[in-house]
């Protein structure tokens, strides 16, 4: 499909949807004054409340985030460089008695890690189909004010791996992590267009709802670990929105 009048035709229906709005309100089209007052506010990217605890230096906010996700469950290995991941996911399958089998994304991030160092690691590449029982992907960036991942979707980061393999292993780089929320919109908005899905991910899935006993893995994966690189990762590693509807799932 031709990309242009596909979104042309995306922009013509959300269009419409509005103008039913305002009709149902008995408003019409926004005059130039409201029209400009609204444009400023929209590009204004106008700041939420940011915690204190998120005011601190780099290192700092790294053990914040390890604080905060450790809180929710999540737990946390922190390596020198990206050659000691592949260890580091080895010496965790090991620990928690899970096969050496991985589904991983085929971003480079991932797949330009030095997997022939663990010969014993099975590696595949791809979307889930919900049979695989270990995912692997990177992140876009995490949040040091709630020790949480932000993921992105698209055709080298499939969202499938994020929620269908029981265990989730994900690789962050000390660069990705931010402190407050408003600082992940902006690396969003300067990574170019938007993904089809940002997910935030805060500890494994859990839910409450049974008589008020946590139970992990309701929704989703039940282990969330992350492999925290104490080396700025690459340009791809900080984060690159990918542009378009292929979310790889």
């Amino acid at each position: 499909m031709n990309g242009g009048r596909d979104d042309g035709a995306k922009t013509a229906a959300r269009d419409a949807i509005l103008d039913r709005i305002r009709a149902s309100h008995g408003r019409g089209p926004a005059d130039e004054v409201t029209a400009a007052r609204l444009a400023s506010r929209i590009s204004g990217h106008r700041r939420g409340t940011v915690p204190k605890r998120v005011a601190r230096d780099e290192a700092a906010l790294l053990a914040l985030f390890v604080e905060q996700a450790e809180a929710l469950s999540a737990t946390v290995a922190r390596v020198a460089s990206p050659n000691d991941v592949p260890g580091a996911v080895a010496d965790y399958l090991a620990r928690e008695n899970l096969p050496a089998r991985l589904r991983a994304a085929p971003s480079p991030v991932v797949r330009d890690l030095d997997w022939d160092s663990r010969p014993a690691l099975e590696v595949s590449y791809g979307a889930s189909d919900g049979n695989d029982e270990v995912g692997l992907t990177g992140a876009f960036a995490a949040v040091a004010e709630t020790g949480t991942l932000i993921l992105v979707s698209g055709a080298e980061r499939p969202t499938t791996l994020n929620f269908l393999p029981d265990t989730h292993i994900v690789v962050l780089h000390r660069d990705q992590v931010v402190g407050p929320y408003e600082a992940v919109w902006d690396r969003l908005r300067d990574a170019g267009a938007m993904p089809r899905t940002v997910n935030f991910v805060s500890g494994p899935s859990r839910t409450a709802d049974i008589e008020q006993t946590i139970l992990l893995g309701a929704h989703g994966p039940r282990r969330l670990h992350i492999v925290l690189v104490d080396a700025p990762g690459s340009s791809e590693a900080r984060g690159s929105a990918e542009a378009g509807d292929d979310d790889g799932e």
